[in-house]
């Protein structure tokens, strides 16, 4: 994930130098952090960028691209600049705020869907900072169900059960799940006692469909349940491959048109799929930022590998390296078992495929 540091001081200047300097030794593969700068004595380095606007507008823009926001100052600056963009719990960036000393990492949105906590953890961990968690399941160490769901790829059907349920974690009482049997780490044999064991003991597992109240159901079915909160699978990768520099409502239109000839849902995506040199392709990142996408890149080479039948093409190949980008990468996103459920189709100089992936539970997954 690609941080926006911004700092107020010169102290915080430098500590936002160190910062992106650290991260990216300890992170090679990662977009190296985009340092800012608001404040009066400002030396122009060419690793820092001098915000000229109001921080709450820098704020906007932060939040509707790619990343995390990272505030070194005073938690009320970030609250105050953040303030008019924060929407939806279940899309807003992850913000953080860092002391100027660089002692504290606080996150304070979207600890866990958006990833705030681990990514305090792991900017604490390459400073030698002290992560301030506030996130009442994570300082109890009891079930998180918004974490569980980000882990495992479920869409949260009903917001609003995640603190109804969290509530009953947070009580100590035992929660019971329902789940589709083709969605069991083994198809659906094993019930109640052994998958216990699994869960750790906080949740109990009946038969599907559930014949009473449960607290959490995880079905792809679309239909009502019997729950406080619904998880749907997000079974669905889309491939892409596009001109340089398509219009992102362009690229947005397509993607939502095909979804839904397909019969498919926004909710459904885990991620979109393409060849590396699309990696800063505007439109794929805007998507996938507004829509809380997972972006995956594989090199020409990567995808040559992936094996089946598919529509090839020797201008694209002269172009890119590979004869099809669109059906490869989403297969490659799925993983072993992944399927094809919507070859390619083109349109306005965009080609776009999904493939279904193979998935199950994993109750401790990382």
């Amino acid at each position: 994930m690609k941080l926006n540091v911004i700092s107020f001081t010169e102290k915080g200047i430098r500590l936002a130098e160190k910062l992106g300097e650290q991260w990216q030794r300890e992170n090679r593969l990662a977009k190296p952090p985009a340092l800012y700068a608001k404040c009066s004595v400002f030396e122009k380095k060419s690793s820092v960028i001098r915000v000229s606007g109001s921080v709450t507008a820098w704020a906007g823009e932060r939040m509707e691209s790619e990343g995390a926001l990272v505030f070194i100052g005073a938690c009320g600056i970030a609250v105050r600049a953040i303030a008019p963009w924060v929407k939806d719990k279940c899309r807003d960036n992850p913000v953080l705020v860092m002391d100027e000393r660089g002692e504290y990492v606080i996150p304070i949105l979207s600890g866990h869907l958006g990833g705030a906590n681990e990514l305090a953890e792991e900017i604490a961990r390459v400073m030698g900072a002290v992560p301030v968690i506030t996130t009442a399941t994570d300082i109890n160490r009891v079930f998180s169900v918004d974490l569980f769901a980000k882990k495992n790829g479920l869409e949260i059907v009903n917001r609003e059960g995640i603190a109804k349920v969290s509530a009953r974690a947070l009580a100590g009482e035992i929660l019971t799940a329902s789940i589709q049997e083709k969605f069991l780490p083994d198809a659906g044999s094993l019930f109640s006692s052994e998958l216990e064991n699994q869960t750790g003991g906080e949740i109990r597992v009946v038969k599907y469909p559930p014949e009473q109240p449960v607290d959490l159901v995880i079905s792809e079915e679309k239909k009502k349940f019997p729950c406080k909160i619904l998880l749907r699978p997000k079974l669905y990768v889309v491939g892409m491959g596009c001109k340089r520099g398509k219009d992102a409502g362009a690229v947005a239109d397509f993607i939502a048109r095909s979804l839904r000839e397909a019969g498919i849902s926004e909710g459904e995506v885990l991620a979109l799929a393409t060849i590396d040199q699309k990696k800063e392709e505007l439109g794929f990142l805007q998507w996938c930022q507004k829509k809380r996408v997972s972006f995956f890149t594989y090199s020409a080479e990567e995808l040559a590998e992936v094996p089946g039948e598919f529509h090839g093409s020797e201008f694209v190949k002269e172009q890119v390296g590979v004869d099809n980008v669109c059906e490869r990468a989403a297969l490659k996103a799925c993983g072993p078992g992944g399927v094809l459920v919507c070859e390619k189709k083109k349109a306005e100089g965009m080609t776009f495929a999904i493939a279904r992936r193979e998935w199950s539970v994993t109750w401790n997954a990382e």
